[in-house]
């Protein structure tokens, strides 16, 4: 025991670790990398993007359809601190087009606010709206803010392509056009800028969805209005079935 001890007294070499047993790559796990991811993109929530269609009350004003929705977003932000909306709005002479990025709380409040005004004694400025897709959880956002802008030149069409289409192709159209307009716009509008305003039409011709698409898919039936998909938003996953509140139970054999 002595000789031991008086070893280990005069043994004045550290403890040192084959260097081939140390790992060569640094451990993780997946909760690590998507805390990491998120904490890389600042997401503090999930993020959704609304399409919507729909048609414009004759002579309405640009200027009242933005102040409507600047106030609404501004109203919503008291309540979803952080949650802001981003997207495009575009003014056709008769529909719009509208695309909604922000949280799933946010969306859902301006659908609420407008099925209020849809249920209301005064004609709306916008109706017969139709979500056309509903994307849950993307990864980023389209646009950097919110912006407005009106087709004002008439685009004219030789034939109207959307008559010998099904609602598979109009749609498969409509998302690949705006796809292509979001992202010319996300590399052309700087940040904080005030956006393409009313010159749309002669920055990206050849990116603008044409009115008939938008008239289209207003009226097909495949897609639901604002007051559908709210009801079935809030609609209970789980239910009770009519057999297990009947009495006697049903026996199996």
């Amino acid at each position: 025991m002595s000789f031991m001890v008086h070893n280990r007294r005069n043994s004045k070499k550290p403890f040192q670790v084959d260097p081939l047993l140390m790992p060569k790559v640094p451990r993780t796990n997946y909760l690590h990398l998507q805390e990491e991811k998120h904490r890389l993109q600042l997401k503090k929530f999930l993020l959704h993007r609304l399409f919507l269609v729909g048609h414009l009350q004759a002579n309405t004003e640009k200027k009242e359809i933005s102040e409507y929705y600047e106030q609404l977003f501004q109203s919503i932000l008291k309540h979803h601190l952080g949650e802001l909306v981003t997207g495009l709005l575009l003014l056709y002479p008769s529909t719009f087009l509208h695309i909604l990025e922000s949280s799933n709380g946010t969306l859902f409040r301006i659908l609420l606010d407008y099925v209020s005004h849809e249920k209301g004694e005064t004609e709306f400025m916008i109706k017969n709206v139709k979500i056309v897709v509903a994307s849950h959880n993307i990864p980023t956002r389209l646009f950097m803010q919110w912006h407005v802008s009106v087709i004002r030149v008439p685009i004219l069409y030789l034939d109207d392509d959307t008559q010998s289409q099904s609602a598979v192709e109009v749609t498969t159209d409509f998302l690949t056009m705006t796809h292509k307009l979001a992202l010319h716009l996300y590399k052309t509008v700087k940040v904080g800028a005030k956006g393409p305003g009313d010159n749309l039409h002669q920055l990206a011709p050849e990116l603008i969805l044409p009115e008939q698409t938008i008239k289209y898919l207003c009226k097909a039936e495949e897609f639901m209005d604002p007051a559908s998909f709210l009801s079935m938003y809030n609609r209970p996953i789980h239910f009770t079935p009519d057999s297990d509140i009947v009495w006697p139970a049903p026996s199996r054999f």
